[in-house]
């Protein structure tokens, strides 16, 4: 498979020398065997199509839902479904302290006094993670969806809109369009997510008028100003405005209560920020209205509600049933989920004592806490389902999903637009290309003139099945990301608004430069390259018309699969009617850090054409990554050294050896320096998660005092500016502002209050964080106590970071090729595949 050491190689001389052996051994086997362990072997699933590829048919691709969480599973701590079973309010006399955070929604998962940490990039808006109070309003919504009454079962709730009929001249929702207002207000800083829960949502400002649709691919005006040297970005804040000496208003009466119920004071700040302005009476009415505030455990929440309360406090009080089944669903949320079953909701109440959990659910039902689906069940293997008693068709068998409302809506409001968009050709134009039909039109002649010189014949597969369709669905590895690229470059050169917009700032530089050496590239096409983030906030790309929706007539995504349910209603509310949009990823990566598996629900949905790529990663990294999608860890020759094994034997020796890799073995034999090398460990906890490998490769690269919030200049840093997002960056210096950072070339400025929450040291990231990114080289570390989390999307995500070079610092043992044979992913629930189907008619496909 690569180069490998032996356990001692490098010992003696202190160094993790990149020796070569054999140069075929397989990283299943730190042992001297170099043969490649055939039970790890699986053969390729059915349906699956060339390296790395699965066919978009997947009822169950291949990707997982929080591999930043510590996989150590002998820590105490509870998980989103199953809270720990000794929260009960007899164990809590102390008051309450919250677990300590280190980052955004990063909690300990090694032992500390904190939940155990889900997606690694979860968001630091806590007002928006959180339920909102009785009584208050939640974001983005102003219409309750339909549920039912009885807890036992409701109609799955329609979101309007349709199809869109021919045209694709759908109407958007009323629903839908107060989530477009309300997203587009937080992102671009008009307002704060935390002032949706205390009054009603401003309506949304009307943008600049668009200029006029370009008949050329020339830079808008906007891109042109934004040539010159960019100042500052100042993140808008998420929490409310702070009123004299900095203090957020309600603080001080929270504080008083606080006390009473022996809670730390220090928590005043986020429970006024969380509950808003009347904070403190809402927590003397309801104490259990602490656990909106991240880090708050319930056993923690009990104890200051016992203390408030005094004999009054039982555990069956029904306030204590409402925070919880909300806590539980917001826990369940931070690890993809957008919906629970109820009989998981009812297992996971019992676990946090509640003494009767049926009631519990019935009364946050008929409270409006929770909204009931039912969403249809497959039919079983092996054809119809069997006829009832009397001659008729038996019903359907279907689940009973309970929710929030926030992520109800996003789903639904997310089905809507990409129904509207599956129909804007619902009867695409047949027979020959008209001269004189417009360049959108699927019958213009440029069309196909644009697909016969598509560099690859993948290429011009997605060209011709975009003309024809709305919304196309196109899947592939690194190397298939030149097709979309091909695909805007030739829209542009017909005179259409194309954009192209990827994950992270890495991946638009690297789209940047697949769009200038695509073949119909004109000189301002890399300028089509945006990030999602800068386009929903406007700060990049087309801008917006009078009504709000962005001025493209084409839009593809890379990078799919990491937008979360929230960012993908948002992106296509934004849509114009007769808009293509193109969701292109790699089937095989994990799945994004917030909610939703957006991208496998509208695979296995298979409501839109789908394009499989036939171009293969090269390489013996692209080889060795291939055959992880696929189920097999192969063997693959390095010459180069390309792909290297260190075996360890645990993880204070998975320490040491990481950074004499990224400090010394690796500059020196392959010629990447520090800088361009990035460690990937599966959590932030453990004897070898980010935190320790970070103050380890600071002490040897950056040593210093962290004068500024623990950091020094020169430290690498990941900034996460909102949810799923992480930004690496270089701390340049700081100042009563806040912490300067460069990423990327972009100057950022951190306030001060804000900086342990949102950055934290960056030589070490977890796999959530480092997707949609590569680095010249990377160096996987694999140590014994992080083997119960590993599975192939995780292993298939971190091994494919690196561009020219793959360490990985080896102490799973047989964990590492199970994982690759047996572990796909970590299922999600989700209702966005059941509502696509029943909104968007089969032959949508195509």
């Amino acid at each position: 498979m690569e180069s490998r050491e032996a356990p001692g190689a490098a010992e003696a001389s202190g160094d993790t020398a990149l020796a070569e052996t054999n140069g075929n051994a397989t990283a299943a086997e730190p042992s001297g065997n170099t043969a490649p362990d055939t039970a790890a072997r699986t053969p390729a699933p059915a349906g699956q199509d060339g390296p790395h590829h699965t066919k978009t048919n997947g009822e169950t691709a291949p990707s997982e839902t929080n591999g930043d969480t510590t996989p150590s599973k002998a820590n105490g701590n509870a998980t989103a479904a199953e809270p720990s079973g000794d929260t009960t309010p007899d164990t809590a006399a102390g008051p309450p302290t919250p677990a300590r955070q280190d980052g955004p929604h990063h909690t300990e998962t090694n032992g500390d006094p904190a939940p155990a940490e889900t997606n690694g990039d979860a968001t630091p808006d806590t007002a928006a993670r959180t339920p909102a109070p009785a009584g208050q309003d939640r974001p983005h919504h102003t219409e309750p969806s339909p549920r039912g009454g009885s807890g036992e079962r409701a109609e799955v709730p329609a979101a309007s809109g349709g199809g869109g009929g021919a045209a694709g001249k759908g109407k958007r929702s009323a629903a839908a369009e107060a989530l477009a207002a309300a997203v587009r207000a937080v992102e671009s800083g008009e307002r704060s997510a935390a002032s949706f829960f205390n009054d009603t949502p401003a309506a949304r400002p009307v943008p600049p008028t668009a200029p006029a649709a370009p008949t050329a691919p020339a830079a808008p005006m906007r891109e042109q100003a934004r040539a010159a040297a960019p100042a500052p970005v100042r993140r808008p804040s998420a929490r409310p405005a702070p009123g004299p000496g900095d203090e957020i208003p309600g603080s001080g009466d929270v504080r008083q209560v606080l006390a009473a119920g022996g809670a730390p004071e220090t928590l005043a700040g986020q429970v006024a920020a969380v509950l808003g302005e009347r904070a403190a009476e809402a927590l003397r009415e309801d104490p259990w209205q602490l656990l909106a505030v991240p880090g708050v455990r319930p056993d923690q929440a009990d104890g200051f509600a016992r203390a408030l309360l005094g004999p009054a406090c039982e555990p069956g009080d029904e306030r204590r049933a409402l925070a919880l089944t909300g806590w539980l669903l917001e826990r369940a949320a931070l690890e993809g989920h957008t919906a629970l079953e109820s009989s998981a909701l009812r297992e996971a109440l019992a676990k946090v004592s509640v003494p009767d959990p049926d009631e519990a659910l019935r009364t946050a039902i008929a409270e409006g806490a929770v909204l009931v689906f039912q969403d249809a069940l497959d039919a079983p293997a092996g054809g119809a389902r069997p006829p009832a008693a009397d001659g008729e068709e038996a019903e359907q068998p279907v689940r009973v999903l309970l929710g929030l409302d926030r992520y109800a809506l996003a789903e639904e409001s997310l089905a809507d637009g990409l129904a509207r968009l599956a129909g804007t050709f619902a009867t695409p134009g047949g027979g020959a290309a008209a001269d004189g039909a417009p360049a959108g039109d699927p019958s213009a002649p440029g069309w196909e003139s644009a697909a016969a010189a598509a560099p690859t014949a993948s290429a011009a597969e997605l060209i011709r099945t975009v003309a024809a369709h709305g919304l196309v669905v196109h899947s592939g590895g690194e190397a298939a990301r030149a097709e979309p690229a091909a695909l805007v470059a030739a829209a542009r050169a017909m005179g259409l608004r194309a954009y192209a917009a990827a994950h992270s700032e890495d991946g638009r530089r690297r789209l940047a430069a697949s769009l200038g050496e695509a073949p119909a590239a004109g000189p301002e096409a890399a300028s089509a390259a945006v990030t999602v983030a800068a386009l929903l906030a406007d700060a990049a790309g087309p801008g917006r018309d009078e009504e709000g929706a962005l001025t493209l007539d084409l839009l593809a995504v890379l990078d799919a699969p990491q937008l979360d349910v929230e960012t993908a209603a948002m992106l296509v509310e934004s849509l114009p009617d007769g808009a293509r949009l193109v969701l292109s990823g790699d089937p095989g990566v994990l799945w994004s850090a917030g909610p939703g598996r957006v991208f496998a629900d509208l695979v296995a949905a298979r409501r839109c054409p789908q394009v499989v790529s036939r171009s293969p990663d090269p390489g013996p990294i692209g080889e060795l990554v291939s055959g992880i999608g696929i189920g097999e860890l192969l063997q693959v020759e390095a010459p180069g050294k390309e792909v290297v094994i260190v075996p360890v034997r645990d993880a204070g020796e998975a320490v040491h050896r990481t950074v004499q890799l990224v400090a010394d073995s690796v500059p020196r034999a392959i010629g990447v320096p520090p800088e361009q090398t990035q460690v990937i460990t599966p959590g932030h906890g453990g004897a070898a998660g980010t935190r320790a490998l970070n103050a380890a490769l600071k002490n040897r690269l950056n040593p210093g005092p962290g004068r500024f919030g623990g950091f020094d200049p020169g430290d690498r840093v990941a900034y996460t500016p909102a949810p799923g997002r992480t930004v690496p960056g270089t701390v340049v210096s700081a100042d009563a502002e806040g912490l300067r950072l460069d990423c990327a070339g972009a100057p950022v400025v951190v306030p001060r209050a804000e900086v342990g929450e949102l950055v934290r040291h960056g030589w070490a990231l977890t796999a959530h964080q480092a997707a949609g990114m590569r680095w010249p080289a990377a160096v996987v570390v694999l140590p014994g106590d992080a083997t119960a989390g590993l599975t192939r999307s995780w292993v298939y995500t971190a091994f494919g970071r690196g561009e020219r070079h793959l360490s990985v610092v080896h102490g799973a043992d047989g964990a590492l090729p199970r994982a690759v044979a047996e572990i796909p992913f970590k299922d999600r629930t989700t209702r966005l595949r059941a509502l696509l189907q029943a909104q968007v008619p089969a032959e949508s496909a195509g």
